[in-house]
């Protein structure tokens, strides 16, 4: 095996176990607030689906993807293949939505209250759970179509038109289905990468403002940045994992 294969798969390792024992205990956290029956926010609501996102994600194309770095041969078969490519596809595709949901939602919270979205307020924290099914059943039926397409590994090797993911194959669709298709999938990310853009925008502004009215209160030789600061780094950092997803 080459040092670059040994030396992705390390990566591939690292990122899937980090993920994995991170993501696991937000969501032992969030179970064991359950259980006791402690009142939790409703971002805590959507953190807990993109805690299971994340970890549908890491589990159906980390662990795969990491064994085929190691050049480590696999027989998922066809439903192993359909099944994974499926679950990660659904995860990928929740893991933006929720994300966006998240922006939006906090945009709209810290508006003040004069402003035109005060309204939305009140009426936002009804609707979370209800958006976040609904993207769920949306996704699951819309990556259906994946499963056509999907194969195992090794089989149908004669065929000249497969892409190889190491670990399964994909059967190329024709010119006019796979642009539908393609479509199809594209558009809900962009619109969700549109709002949480506009959202993330809105709450550096926002923020933006507060600071300055705010000036005189914060203290000028503090070595700590101001709550506003750390709450802009935290948008960015949010709107470049969402980048890195896609």
């Amino acid at each position: 095996m080459a040092a670059s294969d040994v030396a992705v798969g390390i990566i591939f390792l690292a990122q899937t176990v980090v993920g994995a024992l991170g993501n696991s205990s937000l969501l032992l956290h969030y179970l064991v607030l359950y259980f006791t029956g402690c009142r939790v926010r409703h971002t805590d609501l959507i953190l807990q689906h993109l805690v299971v996102t994340n970890l549908l994600t890491l589990l159906s194309r980390g662990v795969p993807q990491t064994v085929a770095a190691f050049n480590l041969e696999i027989s998922l078969g066809d439903f192993g293949c359909k099944l994974l490519f499926y679950l990660h596809r659904v995860g990928r595709a929740m893991s933006i939505v929720t994300m966006c949901l998240l922006s939006v939602f906090q945009a709209i919270t810290i508006n003040p209250n004069e402003s035109r979205w005060a309204g939305l307020k009140v009426k936002i924290p009804k609707y979370v759970g209800f958006s976040m099914y609904l993207s769920w059943i949306m996704y699951l039926l819309i990556n259906i179509f994946n499963l056509m397409y999907m194969t195992g590994k090794w089989n149908n090797t004669t065929m000249t038109d497969l892409k190889d993911f190491g670990y399964c194959s994909a059967v190329h669709p024709d010119l006019t289905t796979g642009s539908l298709f393609v479509a199809l999938l594209t558009f809900p990310d962009a619109l969700c990468v549109g709002l949480m853009l506009w959202a993330s925008s809105s709450m550096v502004l926002i923020l933006h403002r507060h600071k300055q009215r705010m000036q005189h209160i914060h203290k000028t030789s503090s070595l700590r940045s101001s709550p506003e600061s750390r709450a802009t780094q935290t948008i960015l950092l949010l709107g470049n994992t969402t980048s890195f997803l896609r």
